[in-house]
């Protein structure tokens, strides 16, 4: 039961005077747990809903949406649970990625959010990209940075290994640092703090410690199956399907190649490839990637 789920609640003295993140704090509750959003632009506007992954938060997309907007759009972009300044629940066990989607799902159908155009990163693709199999009619178009959905069927690279293996046993889960690991070009002390801030001490982070051990990376993994549902609706997808992965990152490097050779949706589109950057693509090269973005977006007309 959702009552039953002893969560934390990042004070907001931790996100005061936060680089770039001039954004008003929306609010939803969603069973039982709060979850922040940053909501820009008109409400009648097309819906554009970013999704973060680990270990970051909505200030992923801090320099991604104002471009986004300024082209008519509006921008969304909530804080997964236990991220940001979404509630935190305490105990890893009560992270599942079934609860992942079914929170996301929530927050959906509490905005009444239509034709959405998903734009997904890291987990935010493994959470929205299977939301879109499951209710397609939800979404209109889909743009994937940098992430994938897997079934356990193929086991994943060694990088993604060896960080799965550091996440679950390092005592230092340093969330900045690991934004920092992931950049090619070091992010400002600021920025750093900023990716710091959601986590006062270790009692936040079991979110994040645990997005790692969730990814399915064998055949009978609970969310195995339930993603190869997905892909069964994703394999026959008409709908437009972007990708726009960076030309640097380890882990997720030919995940583009696989959607569009899979995917019937991403068939003309302008794919690209972000140059200069790593898995933090939104950190290195954000004025090409808001470029990319919006320029697919308008071209939906």
């Amino acid at each position: 039961m959702a009552s039953k789920i002893e969560f934390l609640r990042t004070p907001d003295e931790y996100f005061k005077n936060l680089k770039d993140y001039p954004f008003s704090p929306h609010y939803v509750e969603v069973d039982g747990l709060r979850m922040h959003y940053v909501d820009e632009g008109p409400a009648s506007a097309k819906p554009v809903l970013m999704l973060h992954g680990e270990p970051t938060w909505s200030y992923l997309y801090r320099k991604i949406m104002p471009p986004v907007v300024s082209a008519g759009f509006r921008a969304i972009a909530p804080d997964l649970i236990g991220f940001g300044k979404s509630d935190k629940p305490v105990r890893m066990e009560d992270y599942t990625y079934q609860r992942h989607v079914d929170w996301i799902k929530g927050f959906i159908k509490l905005l009444s959010l239509k034709e959405i155009n998903l734009v997904c990163h890291d987990w935010g693709g493994l959470i929205g990209l299977r939301l879109a199999g499951e209710e397609p009619g939800l979404f209109y178009s889909i743009t994937a940075c940098n992430t994938f959905l897997p079934t356990g069927d193929i086991l994943p690279g060694e990088a993604f290994l060896r960080w799965r293996d550091f996440s679950q046993n390092t005592s230092e889960f340093h969330s900045g640092g690991i934004v920092k690991g992931g950049c090619l070009n070091d992010p400002p002390p600021e920025v750093i703090a900023a990716y710091d801030a959601p986590f006062p001490d270790d009692r936040y982070k079991s979110g994040a410690r645990k997005f790692p051990a969730l990814v399915p990376i064998s055949p009978d993994d609970s969310a195995s199956e339930p993603n190869r549902k997905a892909w069964e609706i994703l394999f026959k997808w008409m709908k437009p399907f972007l990708t726009a992965f960076s030309d640097s990152d380890p882990i997720t490097r030919g995940g583009d190649v696989f959607f569009q050779q899979s995917v019937p949706g991403t068939k003309g589109q302008p794919h690209t490839t972000i140059k200069n950057a790593a898995h933090f693509l939104q950190e290195d090269n954000p004025v090409d990637l808001a470029s990319v973005i919006v320029q697919f977006l308008k071209s939906l007309g």
